[in-house]
């Protein structure tokens, strides 16, 4: 029996079976040509990268594609989902370090996630799944990677605004196992910096 359990702007997520269909929805306001390639070729590029994420960090499985439906059918991950249960964890700091490690490898490995919220976290036996790369993309770029971290700084901030200060910082205490986190770090800074000059003018 089907179940939608999420309406996103790009997709529908169904739960059927104890799977996660991702069902990639029509856009009207495209021609219907362009808008067969785009969901085609997204739902393509989100499970390369599901797989490719998956040799590295803990993320749903991808059990096969539909071409003609634009769908992605894919594990199921039963578990507490961050943005709702974080702030109540006795473990939240160690959580969040969890989090900066697996960033870490994501970005060692050149994935941006694009999408870093808690939203898009489960905690799941004691295992952290990274879920929806909707928005990822491969890059070796320093900048997208800062980015990245920015969007995890914004979240926390955003949700967990109580505890925001010491989880980023748990982030990045984990973020620290990347080869290239001292560049990135500091790149981090350059893009705070541009979002402050943004909102001050």
């Amino acid at each position: 029996m089907e179940k939608i359990i999420g309406i996103g702007a790009e997709a529908v997520l169904i739960h059927v079976n104890g799977n996660l269909i991702k069902r990639r929805i029509k856009k009207l306001y495209r021609t219907p040509v362009l808008d067969e390639k785009l969901r085609k070729q997204r739902t393509k590029s989100e499970a390369k990268l599901l797989e490719k994420a998956g040799k590295f960090i803990q993320v749903p499985k991808v059990k096969k594609i539909d071409d003609n439906s634009k769908e992605i059918d894919m594990e199921f991950i039963e578990g507490k989902k961050l943005s709702e249960h974080l702030d109540s964890l006795p473990n939240a700091e160690s959580v969040c370090r969890q989090i900066g490690i697996q960033i870490a490898k994501l970005h060692d490995a050149d994935i941006i996630h694009g999408d870093l919220t808690t939203s898009n976290m489960i905690l799941s036996k004691d295992k952290l799944y990274f879920i929806d790369f909707g928005l990822g993309f491969n890059s070796a770029k320093i900048e997208d990677k800062a980015v990245d971290l920015h969007l995890i700084k914004q979240a926390l901030e955003a949700k967990h605004f109580n505890h925001y200060e010491k989880f980023f910082a748990a982030v990045l205490d984990g973020y620290k196992s990347s080869k290239n986190h001292e560049e990135t770090l500091k790149r981090l800074e350059a893009v705070e910096k541009r979002g402050r000059y943004k909102r001050a003018g």
